[in-house]
This record gives structure tokens, sequence and C-alpha cells, in this order.
């Protein structure tokens, strides 16, 4: 994890980015243009390390004000595009989380040459009633009935884990923003999560006030595109 904007920000990432390599990442147009700042560096010597520098360095140079979630999910979203248009072969799926509230789902999936592992992300909303749940790997069930708070939450994770429970596959692409245990899906959706205090909280930065005009920029997308 890596803290930035006095936040917190944790990257788990299940795939496999063969131009984010160390032998090729020192060639990769995206790490070697002018404009780009290495103020995050990896420690080690992995793809996930170094699309995780490359992601948050990308942020800090598009933001000076701590953005709406509107924004950031925009921002994202274009840096993830830019990522698996860069790769011959991308696979690419994480979780990044950004403070308190704010977690971020992303899939690009696929299988590795020469396996019949298919790597993506599904999810399963948990939410009362409550009931028994099977496992998918061995013979055995658990009643979250007796065992879960009375709240809502998500499960996200490579395959179903369970039997009858409704597990949806991320779309390739697709990037999901998740709060209180329910997906958000585009910058507009993301506004309704903003609304609730919900967004990236900083001591350290000033805050983004435009809600407005982001719901505007929002809105015009929408329209411009005939939705």
């Amino acid at each position: 994890f890596f803290e930035k904007w006095g936040i917190q920000w944790v990257f788990a990432h299940n795939g496999d980015l063969s131009s984010f390599s160390p032998t090729n990442s020192k060639q990769h147009p995206l790490l070697t243009s002018k404009s780009y700042k290495n103020t995050y560096n990896p420690v080690g010597q992995t793809d996930s390390e170094a699309v995780f520098c490359f992601i948050l360095n990308s942020l800090r140079d598009m933001f000076d004000t701590l953005p709406t979630l509107p924004l950031l999910y925009e921002a994202i979203k274009k840096l993830c595009d830019e990522i698996t248009d860069s790769d011959d072969d991308p696979i690419f799926n994480f979780l990044l989380t950004c403070g308190q509230h704010v977690q971020f789902v992303y899939s690009w999936p696929g299988a590795r040459p020469g396996s019949s592992v298919w790597n993506g992300l599904h999810y399963t909303v948990r939410e009362p009633p409550f009931k028994m749940t099977s496992l998918v790997d061995c013979n055995y069930s658990i009643d979250f009935s007796e065992n879960t708070l009375d709240d809502r939450i998500s499960v996200i994770a490579t395959k179903p884990l369970t039997t009858n429970e409704n597990w949806i596959e991320v779309k390739k692409g697709e990037l999901i923003l998740f709060d209180e245990g329910l997906p958000y899906i585009g910058a507009a959706q993301c506004c309704e999560v903003e609304e609730k205090g919900h967004g990236l909280k900083s001591t350290v930065l000033p805050h983004d006030k435009g809600l407005v005009r982001d719901w505007r920029h929002v809105l015009e997308q929408v329209g411009s595109a005939g939705i």
C-alpha cells in the first residue's frame, strides 16, 4: 500500500501485464513519456507494483485538489483503458481501496498461455434475510443468519465460492465502485455515493467542491451519447 493525498491506498492485483514487467517497463510508452513523473516507484520487480505506481503517479498529475468520486471514477477508468490497450494480451483484475469507504473493482479477464484457468472477478451481495449457503469446493454449508451481523456486504472473488447465491461476473473492461455492500457503475452513480458523504477524505489536500459541476458533466456526456 501507499500513502497518497493523506489517504492509504491498497492495491490487490490478479493478472498478467507483460508490458509492465521489469524488462519491458523500461521501454513502455506510458512509463517513458516526457510528461510522466516517477513520484511513486515500485520496491519489488512485479507487474502489480509497476502498474499500481503508474496509477498513483498518473492520478497525482491529474488532480491538484481532492477529486469527487465521479471524477476519480472517470480518471481510473481512463487509465485502465490505457493499460489494457498498451498490452498485447492483458489479464488485469484488481481491487483498489482509497481510505475508509472507497473501493474500486476492475476486471479484464483472461487465461495465461497453456492454462485453462480463467482469471476474472465475480461478486455477490449478501443482505438480510441471510440464508444457508453451500461451498463449491467441499461438502460444507454455512448458516449466515446465525453468524453475520444485520448488515449488507459484498464478497468479491476470482470465481463463485458458493452454489446457491447469485454470483455476478464483472464484465470485461468494467469498473465498479462498491459502497456499503452495493455496486455502483458509471460516474453518474458515483455521484450518489459522493452525496452520502462517502467520498475521499483528507486533511492535507483541499477537496474539490464541484459536485454540481461533475453532475452536469456526466449528464452532458449521457445526453451527447443519446442514452
